[in-house]
């Protein structure tokens, strides 16, 4: 394993450390404080064994500090953004973001391009839900921002030709699980476009990087390219990724040079890791309450959706009845009917076998009358016989 402390002498040996902690009964207290794996992972970082985690938000802020070392965040947004930027002034970031926005960002950066774009480049530990559209309120809040900031300053001679891009550049440490359905991306550049391609500027643009997918895909790779060579920076913990790195690219030295001066003053870097625990903690918390947010509407459509079937079974069971009353009323009509039927078949039966009766007894007449002709004939003949 790569020793850190060749490249950087002014790494702390990890007996140093703890007797630096024991000297003061406030940090001793803030040491035991913390779990055994926390404090492993202070004293590694401190002394050499991993790397510094740059997107802490007190090295992130320190090393990419616009202000102070503004060519460093220059370059990274310049190879973001694909075209070279410099950055014009710092903004504040005390924007109408939502009170819960703040709690979820481990780091928030606004800077005002030379063109008088706005960039903003937060940091996220957790991947929160509903990426794209935290992200799309936030833009347009930073827009909102510009345009009132614009007019105020340009008053009658304003323009809407004034307001330039926005852009929302977010690192993700552990990035929500849309990212995940492409494992081999690390970037995703995002605008607004027509589905026409009619020429329309759309000011608000995004560009949204899984540091995590980024560092799983790089796992013992060489690097290539100065944008992996930053994000590589932000990611690597292990000492031969760190010391390839400066060999490869010797400008982020000075900078992991600057994250260990930091671990010298040891009430600060304690002061910025316990916060780091805190805010981490918050962002589980608030991670947790969206995850049961999602359940619950999740149940709550579920339990809608059995309820409109529910309406819709008990909607055909009351239709199903209708048409069986229906059918028992049709039978019965034609019960009614086929018994009318019945009795008319009857009658006419009966008036049948009464004709019958009246032509077997007209027969029986006329046959007698023919019976009693022949016998009269016969007695005439026998008379004219005797008579001659």
């Amino acid at each position: 394993m790569a020793d850190l402390k060749q490249y950087f002498p002014m790494i702390q040996e990890r007996k140093e450390v703890l007797e630096k902690i024991r000297e003061s009964r406030e940090l001793l207290t803030m040491f035991y404080s913390w779990t055994e794996e926390q404090q492993e992972e202070f004293l590694d970082f401190c002394t050499g064994v991993k790397g510094p985690r740059m997107l802490y938000d007190g090295f992130f802020k320190e090393v990419m500090n616009p202000e102070s070392a503004p060519e460093r965040l220059n370059e990274f947004l310049s190879l973001i953004l694909g075209t070279p930027v410099k950055i014009h002034a710092v903004l504040p970031n005390d924007s109408t973001r939502l009170a819960d926005e703040s709690s979820l960002l481990i780091t928030d950066i606004v800077v005002e391009l030379k063109d008088g774009s706005l960039a903003n480049v937060e940091v996220q530990k957790l991947g929160y839900k509903f990426p794209g559209e935290r992200s799309a309120c936030y833009s347009a809040d930073l827009l909102l921002r510009q345009y009132k900031r614009v007019r105020s300053k340009k008053r009658k001679k304003f323009s809407y030709r004034d307001i330039k891009s926005v852009y929302n550049i977010v690192l993700f440490e552990s990035s929500p699980e849309e990212f995940h359905e492409f494992p081999e991306v690390y970037i995703h550049r995002s605008e607004q476009k027509s589905d026409t391609g009619i020429k329309v500027e759309l000011l608000q643009k995004y560009v949204f990087i899984p540091i995590d997918i980024f560092k799983k895909r790089q796992h013992n790779k060489d690097i290539t390219g100065e944008l992996d060579a930053w994000l590589m920076f932000f990611c690597g913990e292990k000492p031969e990724e760190i010391v390839r790195l400066i060999e490869a690219y010797p400008q982020f030295k000075p900078m992991y040079e600057e994250a260990y001066e930091m671990c010298r003053n040891m009430e600060d870097i304690m002061g910025l890791f316990s916060k780091e625990l805190r805010e981490l903690d918050r962002n589980t918390v608030q991670l947790m309450i969206d995850e049961m947010q999602e359940e619950l509407e999740q149940k709550r459509a579920e339990l809608e959706k059995r309820k409109e079937e529910s309406e819709r079974q008990k909607a055909e069971v009351e239709r199903r009845k209708e048409e069986a009353e229906r059918q028992k009323a049709e039978i019965k009509k034609q019960e009614a009917e086929l018994n009318k039927q019945k009795a008319e078949a009857e009658q006419q039966k009966n008036a049948a076998e009464a004709e019958r009766l009246r032509a077997d007894r007209l027969e029986e007449s006329e046959r007698r009358k023919s019976e009693q002709l022949e016998q009269a004939l016969r007695r005439i003949a026998e008379l004219e016989k005797q008579k001659a």
